[in-house]
């Protein structure tokens, strides 16, 4: 007997999430759910070191969002484990909620859109950006604290730093070229589907980026100034804790680490070399996030 083709895997499983009711059922400890794992209505695509997991844990405060904790990689590294694989991750939904994931790489990842648009053309799309030369200097950071013998940031930044050649293969430039990126998606999906969330505003008005988040996934505006505090220490905001704790809800200890200190002649060669890129990208998007 033959194996059930791609495209039968996808109706059946469109079958399930078009009809989805809510359902109680029991686990094997006769405890009741409510529910169903559904695939994702809108992913936080990208991008890393933008403040991904902030929009996750922000927006899943609301009551008509569900999204799972951990990054699935089903776009870019996991595809060939298949959709039933990635559906039973999910969370159990209502027909009422949203259905979450967040997996930055898949920006960047050249096959991610026509997967994604395969799967369903309906996905709304959320990319988190950053000033690219502080997202750079972000991602050596974190790379450094794992990796402490890899090479200084210049060298890697740079083929030849006094002639200002920049090295696009290196991952931590080459994800900041969004506008290259962008296109790619732009083949699969329309803008209008893609909401793109502020790395800087994010920071100083989480509440505001939150609104606009609310009103792109169709939902009333629950998140609100009301759920924040800034965090002097980490130096970013903060949920306010739940009745539910008796802590607020901060993000983890890599959240907020201190950059590593780059000499202003090596980020005046990157604002230069991606003042272009940043002008395109405002263009295409219709939003100049004043990088420059």
């Amino acid at each position: 007997m033959q194996s059930p083709s791609y495209e039968q895997h996808r109706c059946l499983l469109f079958q399930n999430v078009g009809g989805a009711r809510e359902q109680k059922t029991n686990n094997n400890t006769g405890t009741p759910k409510f529910g169903n794992k559904k695939l994702p209505n809108a992913i936080i695509v990208g991008v890393k070191k933008g403040g991904t997991r902030a929009v996750l844990e922000f927006i899943r405060v609301h009551p008509d969002v569900r999204a799972m904790g951990t990054e699935p990689h089903f776009f870019d590294r996991n595809f060939d484990k298949g959709l039933d694989w990635y559906r039973s991750l999910m969370p159990r939904t209502l027909d009422t909620q949203i259905t979450m994931e967040k997996t930055p790489s898949y920006f960047v990842t050249k096959e991610a859109p026509k997967r994604i648009s395969n799967l369903s053309r309906d996905t709304k799309l959320i990319v988190v950006v950053r000033n690219p030369v502080t997202r750079a200097i972000s991602d050596y950071t974190q790379t450094l604290s794992k990796k402490p013998d890899i090479p200084s940031f210049e060298d890697l930044a740079f083929k030849n730093w006094s002639l200002g050649l920049v090295d696009t293969s290196w991952n931590a430039i080459r994800i900041g070229m969004y506008v290259l990126h962008l296109e790619n998606w732009l083949q699969y999906f329309p803008l209008s589907q893609i909401h793109f969330v502020s790395g800087e505003r994010l920071i100083t008005d989480p509440a505001g980026e939150l609104g606009r988040i609310q009103d792109f996934l169709g939902l009333k505006r629950i998140v609100t100034d009301k759920h924040f505090y800034f965090n002097k220490t980490k130096g970013f905001p903060c949920l306010k804790k739940p009745e539910s704790s008796s802590l607020p809800r901060c993000l983890g200890k890599s959240k907020g680490r201190t950059h590593v200190q780059i000499d202003q002649e090596v980020i005046e060669q990157l604002r230069d070399f991606y003042r272009p890129y940043n002008f395109r990208f405002y263009e295409m998007v219709g939003h100049n996030f004043r990088w420059d």
